[in-house]
């Protein structure tokens, strides 16, 4: 079974960069979650602050082939790494915490590092990882 991917940026106005990439590449703004009709709603039913609505913004594939593209605000100095591929290898299973600690296990074999547990303002989980070669990545 092949795990698709995300690529993430990290940046200082994810809505512009969502933008740009949508016009260069020919994607769109994702839509928001099923029973919303935006962003603002969603944003809204789980609690996210005005001020945190432009720390995350996504643009895809309108025909479904090319990867997500994610862009993440960061505040201070420059990050670590720019850029950086999120693997979906978990998905939305009955008990995610088993199957990404799976995951991480098996990635672990293959000579990757766990670095830490992470969620995110809506409740969605994930961790953090280095290749062998001390290159960030997510597993979600």
């Amino acid at each position: 079974m092949s795990s698709s991917i995300q690529i993430v940026f990290a940046c200082v106005d994810p809505a512009r960069m969502t933008e740009f990439w949508s016009a260069a590449l020919g994607y769109i703004l994702q839509p928001p979650p099923d029973g919303f009709d935006t962003w603002d709603q969603f944003a809204d039913a789980v609690g996210i602050p005005e001020d945190k609505r432009n720390d995350i913004s996504a643009a895809v594939d309108p025909d479904g082939l090319g990867p997500r593209l994610l862009f993440e605000r960061w505040d201070a100095g420059a990050p670590n790494q720019r850029l950086h591929i999120d693997v979906n290898s978990v998905g939305e299973v009955e008990d995610r915490p088993a199957a990404l600690n799976a995951e991480r296990e098996r990635l672990e074999a293959l000579g990757a590092t766990f670095h830490r547990e992470a969620s995110g303002m809506a409740g969605e989980t994930w961790i953090e990882m280095h290749d062998p070669e001390g290159n960030w990545f997510c597993v979600q």
